[in-house]
Protein backbone atom coordinates (compact mmCIF):
# COMPACT_ATOMS: atom_id res chain seq x y z
CA UNK A 1 0.00 0.00 0.00
CA UNK A 2 1.75 3.67 -0.96
CA UNK A 3 0.27 6.61 -0.05
CA UNK A 4 0.51 9.74 -1.40
CA UNK A 5 -0.96 13.57 0.08
CA UNK A 6 -0.37 16.77 1.01
CA UNK A 7 -0.17 17.39 5.11
CA UNK A 8 -2.89 18.83 7.39
CA UNK A 9 -0.87 19.47 10.43
CA UNK A 10 -2.38 20.08 14.07
CA UNK A 11 -0.91 20.17 18.04
CA UNK A 12 -1.31 17.73 20.72
CA UNK A 13 -4.44 16.56 22.62
CA UNK A 14 -6.59 16.62 19.61
CA UNK A 15 -9.72 15.10 21.35
CA UNK A 16 -13.08 13.43 19.51
CA UNK A 17 -15.02 16.54 19.92
CA UNK A 18 -12.95 18.53 17.63
CA UNK A 19 -12.74 15.87 14.91
CA UNK A 20 -16.27 15.24 14.75
CA UNK A 21 -18.46 17.55 17.27
CA UNK A 22 -20.45 15.95 19.33
CA UNK A 23 -23.77 17.53 18.96
CA UNK A 24 -23.89 15.26 15.56
CA UNK A 25 -22.99 12.57 17.52
CA UNK A 26 -26.47 10.66 17.67
CA UNK A 27 -27.48 11.93 14.36
CA UNK A 28 -27.57 9.43 11.43
CA UNK A 29 -26.17 11.43 8.68
CA UNK A 30 -24.66 10.39 5.51
CA UNK A 31 -20.79 9.45 5.01
CA UNK A 32 -21.26 13.10 2.97
CA UNK A 33 -22.57 15.18 5.85
CA UNK A 34 -19.82 13.26 8.39
CA UNK A 35 -17.53 14.96 6.08
CA UNK A 36 -18.60 17.91 5.68
CA UNK A 37 -17.91 18.33 10.19
CA UNK A 38 -14.79 17.29 10.17
CA UNK A 39 -12.81 19.20 12.33
CA UNK A 40 -15.54 22.04 12.16
CA UNK A 41 -14.82 22.74 15.73
CA UNK A 42 -10.62 23.30 15.15
CA UNK A 43 -10.29 24.21 11.84
CA UNK A 44 -13.15 25.86 9.87
CA UNK A 45 -11.26 25.73 6.48
CA UNK A 46 -10.66 22.42 6.49
CA UNK A 47 -13.30 20.79 4.95
CA UNK A 48 -13.23 23.33 2.45
CA UNK A 49 -9.58 22.49 1.15
CA UNK A 50 -9.05 18.75 2.49
CA UNK A 51 -8.58 16.30 -0.68
CA UNK A 52 -9.01 13.18 -1.12
CA UNK A 53 -5.47 11.19 -0.33
CA UNK A 54 -4.61 14.00 2.13
CA UNK A 55 -2.73 13.29 5.43
CA UNK A 56 -3.20 14.50 8.65
CA UNK A 57 0.28 14.92 11.14
CA UNK A 58 -0.29 15.55 14.85
CA UNK A 59 1.60 15.87 18.02
CA UNK A 60 0.58 13.47 21.26
CA UNK A 61 -2.80 11.98 22.41
CA UNK A 62 -4.18 12.43 18.92
CA UNK A 63 -7.94 11.58 19.26
CA UNK A 64 -8.31 11.73 23.22
CA UNK A 65 -11.62 12.02 24.67
CA UNK A 66 -15.19 9.90 23.92
CA UNK A 67 -14.80 6.39 21.89
CA UNK A 68 -17.08 7.53 18.93
CA UNK A 69 -16.11 5.76 16.02
CA UNK A 70 -17.63 8.76 13.69
CA UNK A 71 -14.08 10.47 14.92
CA UNK A 72 -12.49 8.53 13.17
CA UNK A 73 -15.21 7.70 10.11
CA UNK A 74 -15.20 11.41 9.33
CA UNK A 75 -11.92 11.45 8.44
CA UNK A 76 -11.80 9.30 6.18
CA UNK A 77 -14.88 10.21 4.38
CA UNK A 78 -13.55 13.56 4.03
CA UNK A 79 -10.75 12.27 2.16
CA UNK A 80 -8.16 11.60 5.00
CA UNK A 81 -6.01 8.44 3.97
CA UNK A 82 -3.42 8.39 6.76
CA UNK A 83 -2.65 9.90 10.22
CA UNK A 84 0.51 10.30 11.83
CA UNK A 85 1.08 11.40 15.39
CA UNK A 86 3.38 11.49 17.76
CA UNK A 87 0.69 9.04 19.97
CA UNK A 88 -2.76 8.06 19.72
CA UNK A 89 -5.23 7.61 22.44
CA UNK A 90 -5.75 3.65 22.55
CA UNK A 91 -9.07 3.47 21.32
CA UNK A 92 -8.62 6.04 18.55
CA UNK A 93 -6.17 3.95 17.04
CA UNK A 94 -8.65 1.14 17.08
CA UNK A 95 -11.13 2.99 15.65
CA UNK A 96 -9.10 4.46 12.79
CA UNK A 97 -7.67 0.83 11.93
CA UNK A 98 -11.30 -0.35 11.90
CA UNK A 99 -12.76 1.97 9.95
CA UNK A 100 -9.85 1.42 7.61
CA UNK A 101 -7.83 4.86 7.75
CA UNK A 102 -4.16 4.05 8.69
CA UNK A 103 -2.76 5.64 11.70
CA UNK A 104 1.04 5.55 12.32
CA UNK A 105 2.61 6.62 15.71
CA UNK A 106 6.05 8.31 14.63
CA UNK A 107 6.93 10.01 17.89
CA UNK A 108 10.65 11.43 16.77
CA UNK A 109 10.03 12.26 13.76
CA UNK A 110 6.63 13.55 13.36
CA UNK A 111 7.93 17.18 14.10
CA UNK A 112 9.87 17.24 10.80
CA UNK A 113 6.73 16.56 8.68
CA UNK A 114 5.56 20.12 7.63
CA UNK A 115 1.62 21.74 6.99
CA UNK A 116 1.02 21.37 3.20
CA UNK A 117 4.46 19.04 2.38
CA UNK A 118 3.69 16.11 -0.14
CA UNK A 119 4.23 12.95 1.31
CA UNK A 120 4.25 9.65 0.30
CA UNK A 121 3.99 7.04 2.83
CA UNK A 122 4.73 3.15 1.64
CA UNK A 123 3.76 0.03 4.18
CA UNK A 124 5.56 -2.36 2.13
CA UNK A 125 8.63 -0.76 2.35
CA UNK A 126 7.99 0.59 6.07
CA UNK A 127 9.01 4.30 4.74
CA UNK A 128 7.92 7.88 4.55
CA UNK A 129 9.19 9.78 2.51
CA UNK A 130 9.21 13.68 3.29
CA UNK A 131 11.24 16.88 1.95
CA UNK A 132 13.06 16.64 5.18
CA UNK A 133 14.36 13.08 4.93
CA UNK A 134 12.94 9.46 4.80
CA UNK A 135 11.55 7.76 8.07
CA UNK A 136 11.29 4.13 9.07
CA UNK A 137 7.37 3.57 10.58
CA UNK A 138 6.78 0.66 12.74
CA UNK A 139 5.69 -2.93 11.57
CA UNK A 140 1.76 -3.18 11.23
CA UNK A 141 0.69 -6.90 11.89
CA UNK A 142 -0.49 -8.74 9.01
CA UNK A 143 -4.03 -8.74 10.40
CA UNK A 144 -3.90 -4.64 10.43
CA UNK A 145 -2.65 -4.85 6.79
CA UNK A 146 -5.33 -6.81 5.57
CA UNK A 147 -8.33 -4.74 7.59
CA UNK A 148 -6.50 -1.78 5.74
CA UNK A 149 -6.37 -3.30 2.62
CA UNK A 150 -9.92 -4.31 2.56
CA UNK A 151 -11.16 -0.45 3.52
CA UNK A 152 -11.90 -1.50 7.16
CA UNK A 153 -13.36 -4.36 10.01
CA UNK A 154 -16.58 -4.60 8.46
CA UNK A 155 -15.55 -4.80 4.93
CA UNK A 156 -12.90 -7.74 5.58
CA UNK A 157 -15.16 -9.75 8.13
CA UNK A 158 -17.32 -9.54 4.56
CA UNK A 159 -14.64 -10.69 2.58
CA UNK A 160 -13.86 -13.60 5.22
CA UNK A 161 -17.47 -14.77 5.31
CA UNK A 162 -17.84 -14.13 1.46
CA UNK A 163 -14.36 -16.93 0.97
CA UNK A 164 -15.82 -19.29 3.33
CA UNK A 165 -13.83 -18.34 6.37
Amino acid sequence: MIIKGKVWKYGDDINTDVIYPGRYTYQLLSPEEMASHSMEDLDKEFVKKVGKGDIIAAGKNFGMGSSREQAAKCLKYSGITAIIAKSFSRIYFRNAINAGLLAITLPEHVGKIEEGDIIEINLEERKIKTPKGEFEIPQFPKEVIEILNDGGLIEHTKKIIRDGG
